[in-house]
């Protein structure tokens, strides 16, 4: 720390010196008329060309009055080559007053070295502002054609709390975030594609529903009120196909008060959709055309790679109920346990329970720990138990079961869908049944919500609603294992604590 403090020290007394010239070290505007890769990829007809460029020094090799420097800008990085006689005595004291980790303007003449590296030769140089702290630099080597990294600014807590650090000195990352940008807007174009309307509901709700989980709650001073941070869409999507609105979505910052591990982030991005007219089979089929869509559009192929496993997202996916899948993968036939059955299974399988679970939740976590890590390609997880999904219609064939699916790919479950209950006398008892749920301890059972009762009192068509995890799907299609590598500012824990 002491380092760093003087570093610091000669980076401000540099900044005084330059100001005492007259140099001003955040100027308004530059005009950029190219960048990096842009020249590199048309250097036959930018040769000996004026360019201006601009990015952040992160090299330099001084050679008394000419010098190399590597400016990187949003595109990658690019040689550039100073020398006092062309840019000016006082040009070039302005260089030697400049440090890795300044950004600058360049004005200069395209050209190759004799090594044959494209390189801007500099006749003005401009400071667009001055760095007073220090890089963690980061070093790297060419050998044999591959590109070696080392001394890297690799401590992953640092990372994500320094996302605007680790996206200098790591640019990979930025390519997890421009592949973030596609796949949303690969979704976005294949919904619109299909006459799905875009639209935006509230955030601050004054009853949290459409999902089993903890709300962050706050408080509106005016109408002395607490309101809660939205869980999920749903509810108020539903409401809009009830209006009148046959094909829905919104692209939706969700929050949950839930722990936080490789999976979870208390605040994350979801895309729901609702459509009228439509049951979960149809909408199963939707969903693998929609992913493999996003796939090609964005990587260019069905085929991807996730941690190691070779995945397949082309059509048609597998499909299994919930019950055999727990009986495939953990050799145990729950379909007719009770409560007390259950938990002693999941005694014997050694799954996490608590009084407070009733027996949905059990066989969840029972699916969760011997079922779901092993569904590496696409498959579609049907069928699920009433208790576990308060909003789903009853199976038209089992009255036990809700139809129900979740898309589960490299062994996560991507997102959620439902045939939506529009029922107005089953929803109401099924949030009742909820409602005992709490009273025994579960508090992310879901809450009553009058006037979405009031609502689907009015019709709601046969509709299939789905959501779908955005972090979840970009880590999937950016190989990621940790979802704080595909969130720009994940949430972390206060730094000293």
């Amino acid at each position: 720390m002491e380092e760093l403090n003087q570093l610091m020290l000669l980076r401000r007394e540099k900044l005084a010196k330059l100001r005492e010239m007259n140099f001003n070290p955040y100027p308004y505007f530059f005009d950029t008329t190219h960048f990096s890769q842009e020249i590199k990829q048309n250097f036959a007809q930018l040769d000996n060309k004026d360019v201006s460029i601009s990015g952040r020094i992160m090299s330099i090799r001084l050679m008394g009055k000419a010098a190399f420097f590597h400016l990187q800008d949003n595109q990658g990085k690019i040689q550039v080559y100073i020398k006092q006689d062309e840019v000016g005595e006082k040009g070039f004291t302005l260089f030697k007053l400049l440090d890795i980790g300044d950004i600058v303007g360049v004005a200069g003449l395209v050209f190759k070295t004799r090594s044959g590296e494209v390189s801007v030769y500099a006749h003005r140089l401009e400071l667009l502002s001055k760095s007073i702290r220090p890089l963690p630099i980061v070093k790297e080597k060419i050998d044999q054609n591959e590109r070696i990294v080392y001394d890297q600014f690799a401590d992953v807590e640092m990372r994500y709390r320094q996302r605007y650090v680790d996206l200098i000195v790591n640019p990979d990352v930025k390519d997890v975030f421009i592949k973030r940008s596609k796949i949303i807007n690969a979704i976005r174009k294949f919904l619109n594609d299909h006459e799905f309307l875009e639209v935006e509901t509230p955030v601050l709700q004054p009853i949290y529903g459409g999902a089993m989980a903890k709300p962050f709650v706050t408080h509106h001073n005016k109408l002395d009120m607490e309101l809660y941070l939205r869980i999920a869409d749903e509810l108020y999507l539903k409401r809009l196909i009830i209006g009148g609105y046959d094909r829905v979505y919104e692209f939706a910052k969700d929050f949950r008060n839930e722990g936080i591990d490789r999976f979870h982030n208390p605040e994350f991005t979801q895309v729901e959709l609702y459509i009228a007219y439509k049951d979960y089979l149809w909408l199963m089929e939707f969903v693998e055309q929609m992913i493999n869509h996003v796939a090609r559009a964005v990587l260019g192929s069905s085929k991807i790679t996730y941690q190691g496993h070779e995945i397949d997202l082309s059509p048609p996916w597998t499909r299994l109920t919930m019950f055999d899948a727990i009986e495939k993968y953990s050799g145990v036939d729950v379909s007719t346990m009770d409560e007390a059955q259950l938990r002693k299974t999941a005694q014997q399988l050694d799954v996490k329970d608590d009084p407070s679970m009733g027996p949905g939740k059990l066989i969840d976590q029972i699916f969760g720990a011997c079922v779901e890590p092993k569904l590496i390609q696409p498959t579609f997880i049907m069928d699920y138990p009433i208790e576990m999904s308060p909003l789903a219609k009853k199976h038209r064939d089992n009255p036990r079961l809700v139809e129900r699916f979740e898309p589960i790919i490299g062994g996560k479950e991507i997102g959620n869908a439902f045939s939506e209950l529009n029922d107005p006398i089953d929803q109401r008892e099924r949030f009742m049944d909820q409602a005992r749920l709490r009273e025994r301890g579960d508090d992310e059972a879901q809450v009553l919500d009058e006037d979405f009762l009031r609502a689907l009192e009015y019709g709601m068509p046969p509709t299939a609603g789905l959501g779908i995890g955005i972090d979840r799907l970009v880590m999937l299609l950016s190989d990621s294992d940790n979802i704080r590598d595909v969130i720009f500012f994940p949430q972390m824990r206060p730094e000293g604590k």
